[in-house]
This record gives structure tokens, sequence and C-alpha cells, in this order.
């Protein structure tokens, strides 16, 4: 049998077929395989790990299939136990493949402490800023009479009188003195003493 006739025969076609129902059947079972071992289909939803302690977020990531990083501990934040769980990448919710780390945050175990600025004759617009920045807060308002409208004059913590570089915990509220503005100025009583009336030599 002729090239030519063997490609039209009957025989050929047959093994054609039965090769590419071979390759379609492997292929077949090839992607099952894959999805199989890749878990392709299986996803896990993220638990919320908020105010858990380390050993709590370790018990209930294993329960999932799922695993975790401690990256660092963050500030105090009265909000959250200490030493429970602050912050976490991926978010609650999140869906992800088995064996997947998430990635968590601590609360410390208190404020830490800063340093008192220098905010006397500060305004308060300039006052109150810099102490949201370094994490404290605004206390009670008191005016007294003075040429500075709304100067600061001094600052208290519970009471006592602040001096620059005095520390306290991050959150304290820190009480403020400012001028009222409504004192006027007046000249000292010594500049304004009579002048001294002056005799001329020849009596006259």
């Amino acid at each position: 049998m002729s090239v030519r006739d063997y490609l039209k025969s009957r025989v050929f076609f047959t093994q054609v077929l039965a090769a590419l129902a071979i390759l379609f059947v492997l292929g077949y079972l090839f992607m099952h395989w894959l999805t199989f071992t890749t878990d392709h289909d299986h996803e896990i939803t993220v638990p919320n790990l908020a105010k858990l302690t380390q050993e709590q977020v370790e018990k209930k990531l294993d329960e999932l299939d799922l695993d975790y990083v401690l990256l660092d501990s963050v500030d105090y934040n009265k909000d959250y136990p200490k030493f429970s769980v602050v912050e976490q990448d991926p978010l609650p919710g999140a869906k992800v493949k088995v064996g997947r780390k998430v990635y968590i945050k601590i609360n410390a175990s208190g404020f830490s402490s800063v340093r008192i600025p220098d905010l006397i004759q500060k305004t308060y617009r300039e006052a109150v800023p810099t102490l949201k920045a370094l994490g404290l807060e605004e206390g009670t308002i008191t005016y007294i009479p003075n040429l500075g409208k709304d100067m600061v004059l001094e600052m208290r913590f519970k009471g006592r009188n602040l001096k620059v570089g005095d520390r306290v915990l991050k959150a304290s509220k820190i009480d403020l003195v400012l001028g009222d503005g409504k004192e006027s100025y007046s000249e000292p009583v010594d500049s304004l003493a009579t002048p001294t009336e002056v005799t001329p030599a020849n009596g006259k």
C-alpha cells in the first residue's frame, strides 16, 4: 500500500482519532491534577484577628491552615487590650489560599513618654497641632488677663505646672493657660513722675 493510499485508509483515520482521544484524556487528567495540587478552587476567608493575643491568633489560623508573621508592636492604643492584634494584612474577609501568611501588628503594653515642648508665648493655633503631633491631647483652656490674646502663658498637667522638657505619657491631656488680650498697657509709675523744677542760678 502506498503512502497516499495509507493516508486515505480507514486504519489511518482510526489511529488519528485514537491519538486525539488519548491526548484529550491526558490533558483532562493533567488539569485535574494541577487543580488538586494548587488548590485552585479552594479559598479561605481571612478571619478578624483584632484584639486577639498571639496565642489566640496561632490557634485560630492553625484551624484554617493559615500562618502568621508578627511584624512589630505599635504605639499603645487604649481601645485594644495590651499585646493584642491592632492591625492585620490581609484584612478580615479577604479570600486567600491554604498556607497564606497573615501579617499582624501587636498593641504595646502601655503609653510611652514624651517631652513637653516649649509652647510658652506660642499662639493657641500653633500649640495644639504641636501637642497632637507628639501624641498628646488638648485639655482645659483657661484665660487670664494678658496683652497677648490666645498666647500660651502656662502649661499644666493634673493641676501642676509643666516646664519645658518634663516627661508625660502619650495621650495625656495638657491644660493651657492663655492670655485674654484684654489687659491694657500702662507705663511704669516712675516714668510718670512730675519733673523737678530747676531754679536759675541768679535766683530769678
